[in-house]
């Protein structure tokens, strides 16, 4: 529990492995999901890595997978086992290779063998048609012999029987073509031949699919008589030309009847054939479609553990594996159990051997959560990681966030909206992740379930106290503001309040208010009222401002914490406590003024109050004889002005101090290290004076290397952007907190924008018709709700409470310039979240 408020506690070690065993113990380190590796070839191309040819292994089995897959898809759906398989041995390898590689070949056998069937039945039902086509053209012709087209020597066609020797018979070609390209064809056909041809088609009525796409064929039959062969030369180029497939077509009518048999019979015969061959290639995908999950499963293990293997260094004698492993200390118990099932379960008599190796770099940050404390770690790890060991706001900020993001969202209605929308997702977040939906923006609402759930209850909650419900107050325990029948003076009554647009809500007016504040939140009878945004501006932007300044102070308060762990007591001194002074005396007092007032003066008085705003201008102007503003309290003027001189003696404790006593520790250290140096050259033996000087050469080389660390104007300007960044920044994110008030403000407006021009519209009609046409209004009202308030207003709420962490909190206390923690983790690496 105690890394929610701070990052875990990291070990590095060095893990000795066997060589048969290092792959179970990879294996078994990927199922716990504990253990990130460094990398101890970065210098090492990755293909000259050890495990290089395994990996290649793998991404072939990969390749035949997406092969199954693509085949599989939208034709057979695979099989989802109920439990994970358990990582394959090494040697499974081999005979996983061999049935993926078989089952490759038979089916992209069955497909070569069904695209050529498919070919073959395409041509032949191409004839067929041709055939039939052909065998009408002719009997159209009256019914002619097959010799009817003959030339007398004068180039005209007769019908006339002319030996062949005298005259030329016809020719024709016949074939098919794609539909789109029968106009160009016949053009071309036209041009080239200059009209020497004689040109007839017709369309294919029976839809054709192509073999290898299986996409919708629509094609024609043509049919071309000419004479002499330099026009056949001709037609049939340009056939070729248009891909147009021309299909041998006897001239004689009785062959033409027998070839159209013989290509009826042996269609059928081609249709037995692909049917037998298709129920062939279902067999093989529905064999495939069984195993297909676990097989993908068991390969992406392999290849992740072949991976880390190759990070990994390899001692000469090529019987041990070396790694480093970056590890949570309080999980040391269970890695070492993890360790151990692996080398039983490879079989090897030699145990790992794990020691801890000094941490020379930063250790990654790890923050342990669930899924409900996910969401929130997320948000904060998008600002930056925290570094080693550094607070941790996440468990703040499950609080603030959703709380902040509620006071400018405050309306009970749309916030049950949210509340009812997150408590589904909730309740049914099984169903909900096992049917792994890809879209993107659903997937990011599903995620940040319990942060909307938050945000949700939280704006119910200042949706009460504001008294806001879609715009309108409710009257639970009744207004504590009284109209009676009539006043003496004849301003008040009944009738008054209900028809006058302008109603000024005064408390000081006798007999009007009841002297009894409303029991929780803000009084109904504001919602009539015409002054209403003086009341709300000033109650907002105060309540703005004091809860900025709280978060603020608190996040000062946490650094504290980072100061004492990690021991630094100068900062402590000369950074903390300076800090806290600048932003107590100042801010901390605009915040008891704010209070004070509240208490100090009633309905009554205030009218006479004096402003806050003057008094804190003139504190810092040290003007108090401003007779338009008197003093709040007693002694006001002696206890300001002993905040803002305190105040101000803090800017120069964060600036100055700090430098200079850093470069006093660096040059006492210096003295130390000179000291040092000259006591081992004062000693006697030639072999101390040597080694003396060898050690004075090495300390004083470790001293230049320091003084090459520390510069003092580095350490200097550091400090004083620090400084002005700090001091500036109390007062510019004590402004930035005024967007609370102003969203607020933004958000009521719009809702009673949207209420008044809308749905009062139906709401004003007296009759049936207003009856009917308040249900079509409310859809209206329903849709720009949703799309309006709830999406964009709830996004812009929640971007502006996410800027008032990241900036106005967390640069308090977190520096967030680490590193993440990323585990060798086969349930990330199987969900597709593992970083590259």
């Amino acid at each position: 529990m105690a890394s929610v408020f701070r990052s875990e506690e990291m070990c590095l070690s060095q893990l000795f492995l066997q060589a048969e065993a290092a792959y179970c113990c990879v294996a078994e380190l990927g199922e716990l999901g504990l253990v990130q590796f460094k990398d101890l070839n970065a210098n090492v191309n990755s293909f000259q890595r050890k495990f290089v040819n395994e990996v290649r292994r793998c991404e072939s089995l990969e390749r035949i997978l997406r092969f199954l897959e693509d085949e599989m898809k939208e034709e057979i759906v695979i099989q989802v086992p109920e439990k994970s398989p358990q990582t394959p041995l090494p040697r499974e390898m081999i005979d996983l290779e061999i049935i993926l590689e078989k089952l490759e070949g038979e089916l992209q056998e069955a497909n070569q063998n069904q695209q050529a069937l498919r070919t073959n039945f395409l041509q032949l039902t191409e004839l067929k048609y041709l055939l039939k086509k052909t065998e009408d053209f002719f009997e159209t012709e009256n019914s002619l012999n097959d010799d009817f087209f003959t030339e007398d020597t004068s180039g005209l066609l007769e019908l006339k029987s002319v030996p062949s020797p005298v005259a030329g018979k016809l020719g024709f070609t016949a074939g098919v073509i794609n539909r789109e390209r029968m106009a160009p064809f016949e053009r071309l056909l036209w041009r080239v031949c200059r009209g020497n041809v004689y040109l007839k088609y017709t369309e294919i009525d029976t839809l054709l699919e192509d073999p290898v796409t299986k996409e919708e064929l629509k094609k024609n039959i043509f049919i071309i008589f000419y004479q002499g062969d330099q026009l056949k030369k001709k037609v049939n180029k340009i056939c070729e030309g248009f891909r147009a497939t021309v299909y041998p077509c006897p001239e004689v009518a009785s062959e033409r009847r027998e070839m159209l048999a013989n290509v009826n019979v042996r269609l059928e015969d081609l249709n037995t054939v692909i049917t037998q061959t298709e129920s062939h290639r279902q067999r093989l995908l529905q064999e495939a479609a069984a195993n297909w999950y676990s097989w993908s499963i068991k390969v992406q293990k392999m290849k992740a553990i072949y991976h880390v293997l190759n990070c990994c260094n390899i001692d000469v004698t090529q019987q041990c594996i070396i790694a480093e492993i970056w590890f949570p200390v309080a999980d040391t118990v269970a890695i070492k159990t993890a360790l151990q099932q692996g080398v039983d379960r490879s079989g090897s008599p030699i145990a790992p051997i794990m020691t801890a190796v000094e941490m020379k770099s930063t250790p990654p940050t790890f923050n342990r959560s669930n899924k409900f404390t996910a969401g929130f770690q997320n948000i904060v790890d998008a600002y930056g990681v925290g570094n080693y060991r550094e607070m941790n706001p996440t468990p703040y900020t499950i609080i603030t966030f959703p709380f902040l993001f509620a006071v400018m969202f405050g309306d009970c209605g749309h916030g049950a909206i949210m509340l009812i929308l997150a408590l589904w997702m909730v309740m049914n977040e099984k169903s909900l992740l096992a049917q792994k939906n890809t879209n993107e923006i659903w997937n990011t609402f599903f995620n940040g379930r319990y942060l909307i759930l938050l945000m949700g209850f939280f704006s119910v909650y200042t949706g009460f106290i504001y008294n806001d419900c879609f715009s309108k107050a409710l009257n639970i325990f009744g207004s504590s503001w009284s109209v009676r029948s009539m006043f003496t003076n004849g301003t008040w009554n009944s009738h008054l309040v209900e028809t006058n647009p302008i109603l000024q809500l005064d408390p000081a007016v006798p007999g009007v208010f009841s002297g009894n504040p409303y029991p929780f939140g803000i009084d109904p009878v504001w919602n009539i009222a015409a002054n209403k945004l003086t009341f709300l501006n000033s109650y907002k932007m105060k309540m703005s401002v004091i809860l900025g300044i709280i978060q603020m102070v608190f996040g000062v308060i946490l650094s504290l914490f980072n100061h004492i762990y990690f021991r630094k007591t100068i900062n402590i001194v000369l950074q903390f406590i300076p800090e806290m002074i600048f932003i107590l005396c100042l801010f901390g007092y605009l915040v008891f003024m704010v209070i004070f007032k509240w208490c100090q003066y009633d309905v009554y008085t205030s009218r006479s109050a004096p402003s806050i705003l003057i008094h804190f201008i003139n504190m810092f102007l040290f003007n108090y004889d401003d007779p338009t503003s008197k003093p709040l309290y007693a002694h006001q003027k002696e206890v300001q002005s002993f905040l803002v001189i305190f105040a101000l003696i803090a800017v120069p404790w964060m600036l100055l101090i700090k430098p200079f006593i850093l470069r006093a520790r660096h040059r006492k250290s210096q003295a130390l290290l000179n000291n040092a140096a000259a006591d081992i050259e004062a000693d006697g033996s030639s072999h101390s004076k040597s080694a003396g000087k060898e050690n004075s050469a090495g300390a004083q080389g470790g001293h230049d290397d320091h003084e090459e660390e520390f510069n003092f104007g580095d350490i200097f300007v550091h400090q004083a952007i620090h400084t002005i960044e700090y001091c500036l920044g109390c007062i510019s994110n004590t402004a930035s907190y005024l967007r609370l008030w102003a969203l607020s403000l933004a958000h009521s407006q719009l809702s009673e924008v949207l209420w008044t021009m809308v749905m009062n519209i139906g709401l004003r009609q007296r009759s049936w018709g207003g009856l009917i046409g308040v249900f079509i209004i409310f859809a209206f009202f329903a849709v720009l709700t949703v799309a309006i308030l709830l999406v964009m207003e709830g996004l812009s709420a929640f971007l502006h409470a996410l800027r008032l962490h990241w900036v106005e909190f967390q640069n308090k206390f977190y520096s967030g310039c680490g590193y993440k923690f990323t585990p060798f983790s086969f349930k990330v690496i199987l969900d597709g979240t593992a970083e590259e």
